[in-house]
């Protein structure tokens, strides 16, 4: 028989859950209808017991690292969970960027939080119709399907950097119109020239690239003098295939920000520095835009 919360705090849940969670892989309990009680804080009583939203139960799922499955009725006011622990597996990194590797499964597209604000960022820099585009770390060149999303009435001359033979002729299969090179975004190509965007998406944290000094070349010399960057920062990691909140650090149980808001704090200071207004927004990656002070911020940014 599942378990039964209705007013039990939050205390006493976790702990109960996790160790059932623990001794068997699966869960499942019943609580207050979370439908019942719309518009209540977490913790406020209701007639069926404490009212809590949807949310907490998937943030309850993610820090105890399992699935929630589709709930279930289970009595006037009251509804059924189950959690599942997420199957032992390898973080996606392990098998490269090449199209046989995990990687190449990630669409971030589909997360709503990254589509809407990745758009948002490439309407603030606002690239004109016949810009030129560069994207570093461009991998399977997913990302570039939202340039049509942002702009549907542009076309741009998109040149993009990887550094996995594989994953970028993923890319010129999927763009044949764009030009990939093969290359170390820490050595780029001869004549690259200058962009009124730049991309650098999951990039700045790699092993190898200093961020100090490919910022500094890109702002040197390949932006144009109105153009702009997209800067994204991993704050999350993939479990299950399910986006777990929070930027992990090596030997770190738990998620740790410091590095993360290092980097996004040092790229700003740097880039305002130079005379450029700097936007940070995201969840699970956060994107730091920086367009010219003097350039006017567009508005009707929104997909």
């Amino acid at each position: 028989m599942p378990v039964r919360f209705t007013t039990e705090p939050m205390s006493v849940l976790l702990p109960a859950v996790r160790d059932r969670l623990r001794a068997a892989g699966e869960v499942t309990f019943e609580v207050p209808d979370p439908d019942a009680g719309l518009g209540r804080y977490a913790g406020e009583a209701t007639t069926h017991g404490t009212h809590r939203p949807w949310s907490t139960w998937m943030d309850l799922a993610d820090l105890l690292g399992a699935h929630l499955l589709t709930p279930e009725r289970a009595g006037e006011g009251q509804v059924r969970l189950t959690l599942r622990a997420h199957a032992p597996a390898r973080d996606p990194d392990h098998a490269g960027y090449g199209p046989d590797g995990d990687w190449a499964r990630v669409n971030k597209l589909e997360d709503p939080v990254f589509l809407a604000t990745f758009v948002e960022a490439l309407r603030r820099v606002n690239p004109p119709h016949g810009g030129r585009v560069l994207a570093l770390g461009v991998n399977a060149g997913h990302e570039l399907a939202a340039l049509p999303l942002a702009f549907p009435d542009r076309r741009f001359d998109v040149v993009g950097v990887e550094l996995d033979p594989a994953a970028a002729q993923a890319a010129r299969e999927r763009w044949p119109q764009a030009v990939i090179h093969v290359a170390d975004v820490n050595a780029l190509p001869e004549g690259l020239g200058r962009f009124d965007l730049i991309l650098a998406l999951s990039l700045l944290q790699s092993p190898g690239v200093r961020q100090d000094v490919l910022l500094a070349t890109l702002r040197r010399h390949h932006l144009t003098p109105g153009g702009g960057l997209i800067l994204g920062y991993p704050n999350a990691r993939y479990r299950g295939g399910t986006l777990s909140y929070g930027a992990r650090m090596r030997n770190y149980a738990r998620p740790d920000l410091s590095l993360l808001a290092a980097d996004v704090t040092n790229a700003r200071r740097g880039l305002q520095k130079h005379d450029y207004k700097v936007f940070v927004t995201g969840k699970y990656e956060v994107l730091l835009t920086a367009i010219p002070a003097h350039a006017t911020t567009p508005t009707g940014l929104d997909l």
